[in-house]
């Protein structure tokens, strides 16, 4: 496999460069002024909206918009918005670092999202010079709140499919159709809609709420985040200016799906900030709670399920950092003044929407494993709305709907390395020579390492015969492309906590033998599932002697030799026992 340098590092490239040969940003090497971001974050989560907790969860709307302004007052709405327009326009891995805390709270959290990211971002990316300064101030302060209007009740997921329609009339535009589950509906001032022009062109507009003719329906009653507010709109002939078209017509796809993508990386990053809180209060019950005269926390399946949620932390904010950091370097380098600056920066969106999307489907279902750990280690009281567990478990479930349910951004991650494959961007090897062997690797992490590459080679082997036998077809076997994205999701995850680890370990870093034993025991239970998916593909496409034949190919690349998983797990459930909460902070 190639050594793939910083400067040809594209999305997808991480299956075929060697592990550790990218370069690889970490939470360690933070900057002094994103961790001054995080402590304000945290300062002003832990002093307004946390000891607001459950006032947010019975939807005081009032109160919400209050702690906003004060998030506003604090350049904390503001952290994307360009300079020129009153914003800080700080670099994506601030804005992490801000999310992670922001996610403490999941109501607020969804609301604060829908706000800074869906419903600010399109105007900063797409709106004219005169539409960015009428808007973007107030939105960064919080004078003004936003909201994004996108999912009808007949087109979800089918987002193309809208039904809303917009027909210039004189120097006004006309809209007719309605809209379902709009997050901040109750409150916001400024929304951004979208419409067929003609009932044909898709496109976006801003539309205010006090446009003749806009009105938002009640609350609906949701399973989780009851203190976010999500209501349906209706627009029955509503007229807005001519000018109040964001972007071009027919490009609201572009609108759409851009934003979204962006959407993808920070729900990941909220997710990781939820999960940190879930572990502190899972380790803070199971130190209390005492069974068969021993606290829950001493006997090996709880040890195993505090584990299991450090491990995924450690191994989310490997995840989202690495990615990030390849997103800001090049955005970074394209200034607001250049003419074309929002056209280059969505573009570097769009090269990294397989990781986008594997951050969001990890970062969801990791958060979701670990809120039902913390209902199983509470017991009974784990059911009770009166314990914490209960909560989050509801509340987390949203994660995997928002910003493209998993599903479909399983068929984005398989279909980019289809098209990709397809066009030589990504040259699958499909031989089994050279196979890497444990000889190969020594010192710290020898068999995760060996184990990350054995993976590679078992995606690419199977991805590569199932394309042969299916083409680009392959897509319409969604079962078969969910494989393929799994392996790929399974393996950036893998790389991204050994690596990691690896480099903490090289910088002497105090917490480096956690980090090791959080990579090693992920990639102890991971690299089977690669495993499997990949002999399950094979059994999609292919049958009888050929089938035989590779699955005999693949055992070229079962050299992986697992560890005992309690040894691991009983060190990591040690240490944050310890500790009494994830201990490896940065601020």
């Amino acid at each position: 496999m190639e050594v793939l340098t910083s400067d040809k590092i594209f999305g997808g490239s991480f299956l075929l460069a060697p592990i550790g040969s990218q370069p690889q940003f970490t939470p360690e090497d933070l900057s002094d002024e994103a961790k001054a971001i995080g402590e304000a974050a945290r300062d002003f989560m832990l002093g307004e909206v946390i000891p607001a907790d459950e006032a947010i969860d019975k939807l005081d709307i009032e109160l919400t918009k209050e702690l906003l302004l004060k998030a506003g007052e604090l350049g904390l709405l503001s952290i994307e918005i360009p300079e020129a327009y009153e914003g800080m326009d700080l670099d994506k891995k601030t804005t992490m670092v801000l999310l992670e805390e922001v996610g403490k709270q999941a109501s607020f959290s969804v609301t604060y999202g829908a706000h800074t990211g869906i419903g600010t971002l399109p105007i900063v990316y797409f709106g004219t010079p005169e539409q960015k300064a009428k808007y973007l101030p107030l939105l960064g302060s919080g004078q003004k709140l936003a909201a994004y209007a996108l999912t009808e009740a007949g087109s979800g997921s089918d987002a193309m499919g809208a039904k809303t329609t917009a027909v210039l009339d004189g120097d006004q535009w006309v809209l007719n159709g309605s809209k379902m589950w709009i997050t901040n509906a109750g409150f916001a001032d400024v929304f951004v809609v979208f419409a067929k022009v003609d009932g044909r062109k898709f496109s976006a507009f801003i539309v205010e709420k006090g446009d003749p003719g806009f009105t938002t329906g009640l609350e609906e009653h949701k399973l989780g985040i009851k203190g976010s507010s999500t209501r349906a709109l209706s627009l029955d002939n509503c007229r807005i200016p001519k000018d109040r078209l964001l972007g071009e017509v027919g490009r609201g796809h572009r609108i759409a799906f851009g934003i979204l993508t962006i959407g993808r990386f920070k729900l990941g990053a909220g997710c990781t900030g939820t999960a940190k809180v879930v572990l502190e209060y899972t380790i803070k019950y199971t130190g209390e709670r005492h069974q068969f005269g021993k606290p829950l926390n001493a006997f090996g399946l709880i040890q195993a399920k505090l584990a299991d949620m450090t491990t995924r932390v450690f191994v989310a904010e490997a995840m989202n950092f690495r990615t990030i950091s390849y997103i800001d370097d090049r955005m970074q380098a394209v200034s607001w003044d250049q003419p074309d600056a929002a056209k280059r920066k969505l573009e570097i969106m769009d090269e990294f929407a397989m990781e986008a999307s594997i951050a969001k489907v990890w970062g969801s279902e990791a958060l979701f494993a670990t809120a039902d750990d913390a209902v199983q280690c509470f017991g009974g009281y784990g059911f009770s709305s009166e314990y914490p567990p209960e909560k989050i478990y509801r509340d987390n479930r949203i994660n995997r709907i928002f910003e493209g349910t998993n599903e479909i951004n399983r068929l984005i991650i398989a279909g980019t390395l289809f098209k990709k494959a397809s066009s030589g961007a990504l040259v699958l090897p499909k031989d089994t020579a050279a196979v890497p062997e444990a000889a190969g690797f020594t010192g710290p992490l020898a068999a995760s390492r060996l184990a990350v590459e054995l993976a590679k080679r078992l995606c690419c082997y199977t991805a590569a015969t199932a394309l042969d036998v299916c083409g680009q077809k392959l897509i319409e076997n969604q079962e078969a492309s969910a494989r393929v994205a799994d392996m790929l999701t399974e393996i950036y995850a893998m790389e991204c906590g050994v690596v990691r680890a690896s480099l903490m370990t090289a910088n002497g870093h105090r917490w480096a033998a956690l980090a090791r034993d959080c990579a090693d025991a992920y990639v102890n239970e991971s690299w089977y599932k690669v495993q499997t998916n990949a002999r399950l593909l094979l059994a999609e496409v292919l049958e009888g002697q050929p089938l035989d034949a590779a699955l005999a190919d693949l055992g070229a690349l079962s050299g992986f030799v697992p560890q005992a998983s309690s040894k691991l797990r009983g060190r990591i459930a040690q240490q944050v026992i310890e500790k009494g909460a994830y201990p490896i902070i940065q601020y």
